[in-house]
């Protein structure tokens, strides 16, 4: 089989299935897009036929791509993935980006918590090598493989500590605080796309609401004053989370929209 055959496989020419196909040659080979079309007529080894096929097999069992091939990219990073972490979505760039806009100090004290695989907190410290952040994340395999990031990328500045929410944290007062918490709901009808990846960093109470909640009421308290909450939600919850903000006090409350148009993150700032 050359590698046209086997990107024939899958799905129509310019399908999303066909493009997944590509990654996944791209991976197995070790090249990229343009080497992939410059080769067309190259053989597969059997054990790289083999190894496609079972990739393919497993993304047609609804595994995400980035399972099978380890990594996910996320802003300028190529992060490692496996199935203790999230895969990171595109839109949570958008949080990346709303944060980078924010009138912060040049030496600004942040946190990610429930950090999964340290793509925010990574995607920051990258672009702002002299702000303190630290990662937490609940589940030490999971914060295991943020650290692992952290040295590929040499972020070596990132901090990491283990533990639910602010209990993992020693005492002190933040510049900001950033999240992509788990937000969706347990009853809600697009859980069974994502029964490959782990339910504890996607599902909340009420509603998927509450761990939001949490970060939110418990947060200004670990706020320097004038710092900020920037936090994604769900497609849905943009209300209901600039409520929550209104009611501890915040101001400049505010919701932004993902690339396809949704109320995706949503931020404030606490009054002094």
């Amino acid at each position: 089989m050359n590698i046209a055959q086997a990107l024939e496989i899958k799905g129509e020419i310019d399908s999303y299935e066909r493009q997944e196909a590509a990654w996944l040659l791209e991976h197995l080979l070790g090249i990229n897009a343009l080497e992939l079309k410059l080769r067309l007529e190259q053989e597969l080894t059997e054990i790289q036929e083999q190894a496609f096929l079972e990739g393919l097999a497993r993304i047609e069992q609804g595994e995400p791509l980035a399972y099978v091939t380890g990594s996910q990219p996320f802003w300028t990073l190529d992060l490692k993935v496996t199935h203790d972490t999230l895969v990171p979505r595109p839109d949570t760039e958008i949080l990346v980006e709303t944060v980078l806009k924010l009138p912060l100090d040049q030496h600004a004290n942040i946190v990610d918590l429930g950090t999964g695989t340290g793509a925010i907190a990574l995607a920051l410290a990258s672009e702002r090598p002299q702000w303190q952040v630290t990662a937490t994340d609940i589940y030490a395999p999971t914060l295991d493989v943020a650290q692992d990031n952290a040295v590929r990328h040499g972020l070596l500045q990132v901090k990491f500590a283990c533990g639910a929410w602010f209990e993992a944290l020693e005492q002190q007062q933040f510049d900001l605080i950033v999240s992509n918490p788990p937000y969706i709901d347990p009853e809600d009808v697009h859980m069974q796309k994502l029964k490959s990846e782990p339910e504890r960093a996607l599902v909340a109470d009420k509603q998927g609401i509450a761990d939001i909640e949490t970060i939110i009421t418990q947060g200004k308290d670990w706020l320097k004053p004038n710092g900020w909450i920037v936090l994604e939600h769900g497609y849905d919850q943009g209300q209901a989370v600039r409520d929550i903000f209104e009611q501890q006090g915040f101001k400049q409350i505010q919701t932004i929209k993902d690339y396809g148009g949704n109320d995706r993150v949503s931020l404030g700032q606490k009054t002094i």
